[in-house]
């Protein structure tokens, strides 16, 4: 009897592991980079892992605003545009304090200060057009991304803002083994926004708000205050990736975020958060991420062109709304 027990405690942790979506993400990945390693073995090298993580930076960065949005019960289509505008604006700073003569890594902070700046004025746009004006998010966020991208390619001129400082470029140069200085700040952003989503009070409101924004409400919680400090923190969040791209570019490009709302919603979505609201984990994000861009990476080295992307993508995002499905209709049937 006591064998019996055992054996059946063993299969239910088996099926709760098999069941967790952050563990099928990882055994995704570990496929993913067994697969490509098999068709080219260059794939399994630090350089190719430090080119992987360079993409993910940005992504996991404009992603993680998103996480906390959707969770929210919202959606956040400026992200990309946001990035190319706050980069473009960095640039046109650090430009003219290069021009007067002053030191590069002031310049850096500066910059880094501008973009996030930017980011956050897109956000609190967004968050008073949804909480102030009524528009639903959809649509106040198309808004912005198109007055956002629109006022980037006209404030650049349509061409890469540079003559920045020449130390930004030499940041994205790994020297921890993969990660490069921006990568580890990111790598730093992200055990942040875990805390805040999972242990304060902050992500247990957005938890809250996103389930049932009515009872929220009743709860006491200030929902429109509290939609203002998520679009903002989104905004942020894609004007420091903006300040990323100047720095592995070497220069502020308004089309640097071209696709980013598309990348970012896929990466939020493949980790495991319900687009309803009120579900969703960071570390789900940063996998979702992390196996957009070795996507990415393996189908160009193994030599396909890298459009096939968007249909592994496609069938990842699938596979995570059936997964999910299938656990909401098997929580259902218990019930």
């Amino acid at each position: 009897m006591n064998q019996v027990g055992t054996d059946a405690k063993s299969l239910k942790q088996v099926r709760m592991l098999f069941g967790n979506q952050q563990f099928l993400l990882l055994l995704v990945w570990f496929a993913m980079v067994a697969f490509f390693t098999a068709f080219n073995s260059i794939f399994f090298s630090m350089a190719v892992f430090g080119n992987i993580l360079l993409d993910w930076a940005p992504v996991v960065l404009i992603a993680l605003g998103q996480t906390f949005v959707i969770i929210s019960g919202g959606i956040d289509l400026s992200v990309g545009s946001t990035v190319g505008l706050s980069g473009v604006v960095a640039a046109f700073q650090m430009q003219h304090m290069m021009t007067n003569g002053d030191n590069q890594w002031l310049a850096i902070a500066v910059g880094t200060l501008v973009a996030a700046l930017v980011g956050i004025a897109v956000g609190l746009v967004n968050g008073f057009l949804i909480t102030k004006t009524k528009v639903v998010p959809f649509i106040a966020t198309l808004v912005t991304m198109g007055a956002a991208a629109g006022l980037a390619i006209v404030y650049s001129g349509g061409a890469p803002v540079g003559g920045g400082p020449d130390k930004a470029i030499e940041l994205s140069v790994p020297w921890f083994g993969p990660f490069s200085t921006p990568g580890l700040i990111v790598v730093g952003i992200v055990i942040i926004c875990g805390l805040f989503l999972h242990l304060a009070r902050f992500g247990r409101y957005t938890y809250a708000i996103g389930s049932n924004e009515f009872a929220a409400r009743t709860a006491g919680i200030n929902v429109n205050r509290h939609y203002l400090k998520v679009y903002a923190l989104s905004g942020l969040l894609a004007g420091l990736a903006g300040m990323f791209f100047y720095c592995r570019l070497g220069s502020g490009a308004p089309t640097s975020g071209y696709g980013g709302e598309l990348d970012a919603i896929a990466a939020v979505v493949i980790g495991g958060a319900a687009l309803t609201g009120g579900i969703g984990r960071i570390s789900g994000t940063v996998l979702g991420a992390l196996i957009l861009t070795t996507t990415t990476s393996g189908l160009i080295i193994i030599g396909v062109a890298p459009d096939w992307k968007q249909v592994v993508v496609a069938i990842l995002i699938a596979a995570a709304v059936l997964l999910q499905g299938n656990k909401n209709g098997s929580r259902g049937g218990s019930k």
